[in-house]
């Protein structure tokens, strides 16, 4: 089994930054893949980011040029750094890790902009 605790959510103005971390941890052996999920009120959830074990990355197009996903391979931990927020990337962010070929999910990290 993999838990994953997320962090790093909160309130912040437009054109503002967050920086969200996921941490995995329990028998971890084979991290195919870590992602960024993210589901606003009334939509479905969407991918934001996703990293694979070799580095790539592929983005939603509404947050090119703006998000950043990274990986610590020795931490076992996945992060999202936002920038140029706007209202419209408010959500609740969830964490996503393909492990052994089986996904997990993190309980999710509210992300809220003001305008």
């Amino acid at each position: 089994q993999v838990q994953l605790v997320e962090s790093g959510g909160g309130l912040v103005q437009a054109g503002g930054s967050l920086r969200l971390s996921c941490a995995a941890s329990g028998r971890i052996f084979s991290i195919n893949a870590m992602a960024w999920y993210r589901q606003a009120p009334g939509k479905q959830r969407e991918l934001v980011a996703r990293i694979t074990g070799g580095g790539s990355t592929n983005y939603a197009d509404s947050v090119k040029g703006r998000f950043t996903i990274s990986r610590d391979n020795a931490k076992n931990t996945v992060y999202l750094q936002m920038n140029s927020l706007k209202p419209e990337d408010t959500a609740l962010y969830y964490c996503n890790v393909l492990h052994d070929w089986t996904n997990y999910w993190g309980q999710g990290t509210q992300v809220t902009v003001s305008s």
